[in-house]
């Protein structure tokens, strides 16, 4: 047993080098646009995105660009997307910048450079994040829940 899993490390390292290269190819892939509902919206001067439910919609927000935080929303050990969150994005002071009800599973924001706290709420279970944001690159926030409901 020990000789299988020396020999299977070498392959296990190959495979996890090349995932990222697979999953940036996947996302260029061509889009059926006649299946995507999503549409820049905005809030108090903030404009954001949020959906992803099938295929397309899910490359099509994910191929957007000048948003600088992106959100994923998952349940359960098998990371299903999931597009009923309440999300709260507030400004370092408490200010509330923008406020979604049954938001996802993807979440892209274009905010001011700063620091916010985000707050994502899925059946009163709430998760919660600090991040900066700025000119560089967008920040990916990933909010999990251990249920399946």
């Amino acid at each position: 047993m020990k000789y299988v899993h020396s020999f299977m490390l070498p392959i296990l390292a190959v495979g996890v080098l090349l995932l990222p290269a697979g999953v940036s190819a996947t996302s260029l892939e061509p889009i059926d646009n006649s299946g995507v509902q999503v549409q820049p919206q905005e809030q108090n001067g903030i404009t954001y995105l949020s959906g992803g439910i099938g295929e397309d919609e899910s490359k099509a927000i994910q191929q957007a660009t000048g948003y600088n935080l992106h959100m994923t929303f998952s349940i359960g050990t098998e990371n299903k997307y999931v597009p009923d969150v309440d999300v709260v994005i507030q400004k370092a002071q408490g200010q509330t910048v923008l406020m979604l009800s049954q938001a996802g599973p993807l979440v892209y924001v274009q905010l001011p450079a700063g620091k916010y706290t985000v707050v994502a709420t899925r059946n009163g279970e709430e998760r919660r994040d600090v991040t900066d944001v700025g000119s560089g690159a967008a920040r990916n926030l990933v909010f999990h829940w251990n249920g399946e409901n």
